[in-house]
This record gives C-alpha cells, structure tokens and sequence, in this order.
C-alpha cells in the first residue's frame, strides 16, 4: 500500500469511529426514505459503455499519443476518433484530451486518474478540505456548493484548454452532444467538467458524464446540484466491487455522491443503483461499508473487461 494511501486510511478510521456513533444514534429518530429498486443492466447496456471506458484507460497516455491517436490497444478500441486537442504534464496537470467520435456523433472528454508516481495528484486525493466553486469558471452557481479542494484545483488548470477544444469541436463537427469521462481523480475532474462546461456552451448541447471509481467530489448542495439539472446533464458513475475510492472522501466529512450510480458485483453483473449513496448492500455504500471492508485492487478493473491505464 502507498504510504500516502496507508495515512489517509488511519485519519479517515479515527474520524469515522468518533463518527459512527454520532450517525447510529441519529438514524433512529430519522424517517426511512424509500428509494427505487435496484436493477441489474442488460448485456447490450453493459456493452454500450464500452468506448467510454477505453476512453477513460486512454487518458493515462501521453497527450502526443493521444494526439496523433497512436496509443496502441486503447486507441484501436474507438479507431474512427478524431482527435483536437490534448494537454496536461501528468503532474501539476493531470493529462487530458478532446475530440470527436463519429460513431456515436459526440465531442468527447477525457482525464487522466491517479497516477501513484506523481506525488502530487496522492497529495491531492488527500486534501479533504471544501471549497467555493470558482465564480469564473462556474458563473451563477449557488455559493452553498462547496467541492474538495484539490479536485477543484486540477480541474480549474485544465478548464480553459478543455473548453477552448470542445468548442472547436462542436463548430467543426457541427456536433450537439458532448460525454466526458475519466476513472478515479480523472472522473472527479471529469465531474466538474460536467457541471462547468454547460454554463458555457450554447443551450442546444447536452452533456453526458460516465465516470469509472468516482470519488465523492462535494457537498449535498453540489449533489443535488448535479441531480437538479438531470435533464441537461446525464450521470453516471460505474464502481466496481470492493473498490474503497467511492466511499471517500467520507460522508460524515459533508460529501455526498450525485445519483446515477452502476455498482459492478463479484459476479461481474452490473445493477444499477438509484439515488444519492444508495446503502442497499448491493451498491457501493452497502458493499464497502468502512474503509477496511474495501480493497484497492479492484480501483482499476476490470470494467467489462478493460483495466486502467495506457
């Protein structure tokens, strides 16, 4: 275990067990919210998902091979993309790129996730501390929402580049859909992205978020914040089995996860699991109740048959 990962275990036990009882003791006097059932996904669902998640293991390569879109096993998965721009030092600025799928007819974006030789991004999933959304990048947003900190920080460096790109997109391609993705803090930058990037694109665009072992990135507000604007902003963030990054930060921290989760069982079946943090135990919060139920192997893989990484 890195030992950067190994600290935030024991902080986060030691605020969890003071935690615990504090929430024991008030789930008895709240009222039992009813949510939908959980549901497992077809195989044609499942498999719909697929050029995304390549999309996602495609961020972890350099930006001169995402580029030129010669990034070997990952790139031959989507051949017909179209590449536009591509960024980031996998340091200060997690890598990134943008294009076309004429397949599906989407702009897509893509993050880089963790990468555990870079210090920085460890530092970064370890900063727990909320913060404002910036005001210009996210013009208009309630000033309840408050978003970890370090994410925050990583998406505002790549947000203009990002936005620059798919705008040229959408014009070039005369393009009205645009899907961002990416796995771990790549998902939680692509995240933001969702909620940043329809404040400056015209009405007629929607915008899709597929993610894959999505950290809790805020608050309530911002979750429901995510939830409210459904219609023009579709979620979906696929965890699989015991994979312990999707629980943290912890909820007894304020964070909250938006609805649109799809849990991966043991099994390899894919449920989808409806609401925010759904404590069915076939879903995340259920599964890997505490940070020493999870197991950090299954972060990368598989997603259907895809592991993480270029």
């Amino acid at each position: 275990m890195a030992p950067g990962l190994l600290k935030l275990k024991t902080r986060l036990a030691t605020a969890a067990a003071i935690a615990e009882g504090l929430l024991c003791a008030q789930a008895a006097t709240l009222p039992v919210k009813r949510q939908a059932a959980v549901t497992a996904l077809s195989t044609a669902q499942i498999t719909a998902f697929r050029p995304y998640t390549h999309y996602a293991s495609t961020a972890y390569c350099s930006p001169a091979s995402t580029l030129a879109w010669n990034c070997g096993v990952n790139c031959e998965a989507n051949p017909s993309f179209e590449s536009i721009a591509s960024g980031g030092d996998g340091d200060v600025t997690q890598f990134w790129f943008v294009g076309f799928d004429p397949t599906l007819q989407e702009v897509i974006v893509a993050h880089q996730g963790t990468d555990t030789s870079e210090i920085l991004p460890l530092l970064e999933d370890a900063d727990i501390v909320f913060e404002k959304l910036d005001p210009t990048l996210f013009p208009g947003v309630s000033k309840s929402i408050e978003v970890h900190s370090g994410f925050a920080g990583s998406q505002s460096r790549s947000a203009p580049g990002v936005l620059a790109a798919v705008q040229t997109a959408l014009a070039k391609f005369n393009a009205t859909k645009v899907t961002v993705t990416g796995h771990s803090l790549g998902a939680a930058i692509g995240l933001l992205d969702s909620v940043f990037l329809p404040l400056h694109l015209p009405s007629t665009v929607t915008t899709r978020f597929v993610g894959y072992g999505l950290p809790r990135v805020g608050n309530e507000a911002f979750a429901n914040y995510v939830d409210a604007h459904s219609q023009k902003v579709s979620v979906t963030h696929i965890n699989n089995e015991e994979d312990i990054v999707p629980i943290l930060p912890g909820r007894f921290l304020g964070y909250h996860h938006p609805s649109g989760e799809i849990h991966i069982q043991d099994s390899g079946e894919w449920l989808a699991c409806p609401g925010q943090d759904n404590t069915d135990d076939r879903c995340i919060v259920g599964d890997v109740p505490n940070i020493f139920a999870g197991d950090e192997s299954d972060h990368d893989g598989p997603y259907d048959g895809v592991e993480m990484g270029c």
